[in-house]
C-alpha cells in the first residue's frame, strides 16, 4: 500500500494545478493553430510545445535551480536562503524578498541553490541564453535585415508615412494601459504599459526584446499575444481596409519604381544606423544587428555569411527562442486579469496600426 501511494504521488496528474491545466489547453491550441491553420507555425509551434513542457507537473523543465529548491520545501535549505535574504524561512516570504533583490543577489541565490545540488531545467537554460541575455532577438533581427530589400522604400520614400502613421497605436495603448491602472481596474506600471504597447509594432522579436528588458514577468503572454495577432493579420486587415478606402482606391495600379543603385543600398543601412543610434542609443542593439544583416546582403562580398544568417542561423535561433517563450507561459506566472488586459490592449493597438496604414495610404501614393 505504501508503494502504491508513493507511485501515485510520483504521478504528474496528482500535482496538476488549475493554472497548469489551463495553460496546457492554451499550448495545445497554439499547436493546433500552427499545424492545422498554419498561423505563424515557425514560432507558434515551438512556443506551444515549450508551453506543454513547462506545464508538466513535477518535471521541472522550466525551473531554475533556485525555483527547484523552493518547490522542494526543504526546511533546512529554506532557512539558509532566508538567512541570506534576511526574511522569514517560508517560500512566500523568500519569493517576495527575491522579487525586491538586486540581480546580483538573485544570481548569488541561484549559485547557492546549485551548490546545494539543484540544477536548472533545460527550458530555463534555453531562456537564460536566448532571452535572458537578449541574444536571440538580436540574431533574428540580423537575419531579418539580411532578408530585407529596401529598394522600394528608397525608390519611393513617401511610403515612410505608412509606417509613421501606424506607430501612433503604440503610444495610444501605453496611455490606455496607464489609464486602466489610474482607475484601479488593472495594475500596470509604466514599464509594463510600454511592453504591452510594443505589441502594436507587429514585430515579435522587438516585443520579446523590449518586454524582456522592461517587464520580464509579462514576457510569455506578450510574446504569445504578439505572434497570435500577427498570425491573425489576414483576418484583421480586410475589414479595416474596406472601411477606410474606396473600391477605386484599392484598384489603383502602382507605377514602375525607379531603379535604385547599389551605392544607395549600401549607404542606407550605415546612414540609418548612425542617424538613429546617435539620437536614440537604446535602439542601437536591435537596429545595429538589423543594419548589419542588411549590409551583408547589399554589399555582395560576403554571400556565404548572408546566406547563413538568412537561413541556418535564424532557423536555429527561432527554435530556441520559441521554446524559451513557451517556458514563460507556465501556469500561474501571469495573472488572468493582467493577461486579458494586455491582450485586449495589444489587439486594439494592432487594429489601430492597420487602420493608420489604411488611412494614410492615399497620402503616400
Amino acid at each position: 500500500m505504501e508503494s502504491l501511494n508513493a507511485l501515485l504521488q510520483g504521478m504528474g496528474l496528482m500535482h496538476l494545478g488549475a493554472g497548469q491545466a489551463i495553460m496546457l489547453l492554451v499550448s495545445l491550441l497554439l499547436l493546433w493553430l500552427a499545424i492545422a491553420k498554419k498561423f505563424e507555425p515557425l514560432l507558434l509551434l515551438p512556443i506551444g510545445f515549450g508551453g506543454l513542457l513547462s506545464n508538466i507537473p513535477e518535471a521541472g523543465m522550466a525551473l531554475t535551480a533556485l525555483e527547484s529548491l523552493l518547490a522542494h520545501h526543504d526546511a533546512g535549505q529554506l532557512a539558509v536562503i532566508a538567512a541570506k535574504l534576511n526574511c522569514a524561512p517560508d517560500v512566500h516570504a523568500i519569493k517576495e524578498a527575491l522579487a525586491l533583490a538586486l540581480p546580483s543577489v538573485q544570481s548569488q541565490m541561484e549559485n547557492l541553490a546549485v551548490d546545494m545540488g539543484y540544477t536548472p531545467g533545460v527550458l530555463a537554460l534555453f531562456y537564460k541564453v536566448a532571452i535572458g541575455s537578449g541574444v536571440a532577438p538580436l540574431v533574428i533581427f540580423m537575419g531579418v535585415g539580411a532578408m530585407t530589400d529596401f529598394g522600394p522604400l528608397l525608390a519611393n520614400p513617401r511610403t515612410l508615412l505608412l509606417g509613421a502613421a501606424a506607430q501612433f497605436g503604440i503610444f495610444a495603448t501605453v496611455l490606455g494601459a496607464l489609464t486602466l491602472n489610474y482607475f484601479g481596474l488593472i495594475a500596470f506600471t509604466l514599464p509594463q504599459a510600454a511592453a504591452i504597447g510594443i505589441i502594436g509594432g507587429a514585430d515579435g522579436p522587438t516585443a520579446i526584446y523590449l518586454s524582456g528588458k522592461l517587464a520580464p514577468e509579462l514576457l510569455g503572454a506578450i510574446a504569445v499575444a504578439a505572434y497570435s495577432y500577427m498570425a491573425l493579420v489576414p483576418l484583421i486587415q480586410p475589414p479595416i481596409m474596406k472601411a477606410l478606402t474606396t473600391e477605386t482606391e484599392r484598384k489603383i495600379r502602382m507605377v514602375q519604381l525607379r531603379t535604385v543603385s547599389k551605392r544607395e543600398k549600401i549607404l542606407f543601412p550605415a546612414v540609418l544606423l548612425l542617424l538613429v543610434a546617435l539620437l536614440l542609443p537604446d535602439a542601437a542593439p536591435l537596429l545595429g544587428m538589423f543594419c548589419f544583416g542588411n549590409l551583408m546582403r547589399e554589399s555582395g562580398v560576403v554571400e556565404r555569411l548572408s546566406d547563413t544568417v538568412q537561413n541556418g542561423l535564424i532557423n536555429i535561433v527561432t527554435i530556441f527562442l520559441g521554446l524559451s517563450v513557451g517556458r514563460e507561459a507556465g501556469g500561474g506566472q501571469v495573472p488572468a486579469a493582467a493577461d486579458a488586459g494586455h491582450s485586449a490592449a495589444g489587439g486594439g493597438c494592432l487594429w489601430y496600426r492597420h487602420g493608420g496604414r489604411g488611412a494614410d495610404g492615399e497620402a503616400a501614393q
